[in-house]
């Protein structure tokens, strides 16, 4: 049996600002150790093979399907772990059926049992994760559609929720017993919105509810035939977007236009929910998940699942506090320092402070709104923004002047470009670069500089083989990131 990992490395992580932004999302963070949630989700399926007993699991290399905004951040990050696997682009979001629909027919020919994950969920437990999804790729190898649903331990109303069913055998054959052994497979009798308070106290004294984890296991032709039955329209779209891809080397891109035209759904209102009532497509079942699951959905998410003082606070980097308890304290490039506060999220990064109760995390997205109608670049892009050849961090900038701290990794090359509205002064303070100024080609190596003028083509390079480090200084009219005209580029921008 060929297990495929699909990651669906979506969604922009509103609620967890400032931390996630617009332009470089939670999956991207490292919110829960020293790796990223994206390379957390991928590094979780290596266990899988063998677990349960079940040895005859190969796990494939991963899928991922992403916009295409984020596509050299996601591909480094894989390239890091050493699990390059395939990179599909959206070149708009669409929602998670349409992403599932893109990996499946990426699969189609081999058939596949699919295990499909957010890549922005934590995990505590692995071994009981590779163990639940083993008995999961059992099922949907023989037609079943899985869904994993997390027993609930709070009447939580930020999940969607499963209401259980009849016990589903092994087999495929259902066993209508009243007390079904515990963590066995259930068809699922419905699928529930985001509760109130009171109805989810209520889900949870019922016992028969489990939170719905959005993790799925099932073969890619289970899949397609079941979307082309529930949405052909999506089938549709999806179909022609695929077949009518363009080549590339590094990224699998499908056709701009015609995905566009796709309806954008969840896999859960495009399927799921439709199975319960039409099961000859597909049985569908949900096999109990403990494994210390959590969706990070908010800053309260995030302090439940950290590790914790005496007095219940999660801290992270320079954080100093006193007398302060159940709280949540992030710092990210300065020291912070609280006193006497209680159950309060503080996030600070270079350019927003959020301070926060633990309670109202979920409001968050909220002032990302407010920040959206303004116009203000807080809600979408960080001080510090990653590029395929490194990155750059503006760290002072006026009227008239900006400064920005670059770094280009080694062998990485800038386009060919020009402004028309703006000189730069460039500074190198580690490393060697290499300038294209015009019709002149030179060095400029540690402690020495040069002067691009305005309207002048010119590109920067690092031919070493250690980070080239600049400062650059840039005056000028305008100062826009979109005040730049290319001519060429590796990176196909």
């Amino acid at each position: 049996m060929v297990l495929q990992p699909v990651v669906l490395s979506g969604g922009s992580g509103t609620r967890m600002w400032p931390l996630s932004r617009e332009k470089f999302p939670k999956q991207l963070l490292a919110l829960t150790g020293d790796s990223t949630l994206l390379q957390a989700t991928v590094a979780r399926t290596e266990g899988i093979a063998g677990a349960a007993g079940i040895t005859n699991i190969e796990v494939a290399a991963p899928v991922v399907v992403c916009n295409e905004e984020y596509r050299f951040l996601v591909a480094e990050q894989l390239r890091a772990m050493g699990k390059p696997g395939t990179v599909i682009l959206e070149p708009v979001g669409r929602n998670t059926a349409p992403a599932l629909t893109l990996a499946a027919l990426a699969a189609a020919e081999a058939d596949p049992v699919m295990l499909v994950m957010p890549a922005d969920h934590f995990l505590q437990d692995i071994p009981a994760f590779c163990s639940t999804v083993a008995r999961a790729a059992k099922l949907a190898a023989d037609g079943a559609v899985v869904t994993f649903g997390i027993c609930p331990d709070a009447p939580e109303t930020g999940y969607g929720y499963i209401q259980v069913g009849a016990a589903y055998g092994s087999e495929g054959d259902e066993v209508f017993a009243p007390a079904p052994a515990p963590g066995g497979a259930r068809r699922i009798a419905r699928f529930v919105e985001k509760p109130d308070a009171a109805t989810a106290q209520r889900y949870l004294d019922d016992g028969g509810y489990l939170w719905n984890s959005g993790i799925f296991v099932l073969r890619a032709s289970v899949w397609l035939r079941a979307l082309s039955a529930c949405r052909p329209d999506i089938h549709a779209a999806c179909t022609a977007a695929w077949e009518q891809r363009p080549v590339s080397a590094d990224f699998v891109r499908v056709d701009a236009q015609a995905f566009t035209h796709c309806p954008g759904d969840s896999i859960d209102y495009a399927v799921m929910e439709r199975l319960v009532d039409t099961p000859e497509l597909a049985p569908g079942v949900v096999l109990p998940l403990a494994a210390g699951w959590s969706d990070v959905g908010a800053w309260d998410a995030l302090w439940k699942v950290s590790p914790k003082d005496d007095d219940g606070n999660a801290v992270h980097g320079d954080v100093l506090l006193h007398g302060c308890a159940g709280s949540l304290v992030q710092s990210e490039s300065r020291l912070v320092a609280c006193v006497g506060v209680r159950d309060l999220v503080v996030v600070e990064t270079a350019d927003a402070v959020l301070v926060a109760h633990k309670d109202r995390t979920q409001e968050v997205k909220q002032i990302v709104d407010a920040l959206r109608s303004r116009g203000r670049s807080e809600g979408l892009t960080h001080r510090k923004v990653f590029r395929p050849w490194g990155w750059y961090d503006c760290v002072d900038a006026g009227e008239r002047f900006q400064v920005k701290r670059i770094v280009v990794q080694p062998q990485g090359v800038l386009s060919l470009q020009l402004h028309h509205h703006r000189a730069e002064h460039w500074i190198v303070v580690r490393g060697t670069a290499r300038v294209t100024c015009a019709d002149k080609n030179y060095l400029v190596s540690e402690n020495q500089s040069t002067f691009i003028p305005l309207g002048v083509r010119h590109r920067l390079e690092n031919p070493g083989r250690v980070p080239l480090e600049m400062i650059e200084v840039q005056s000028g009219s305008y100062l826009g990131e979109d005040d730049i005209v290319r001519f060429e580029d590796a990176y196909g921008r």
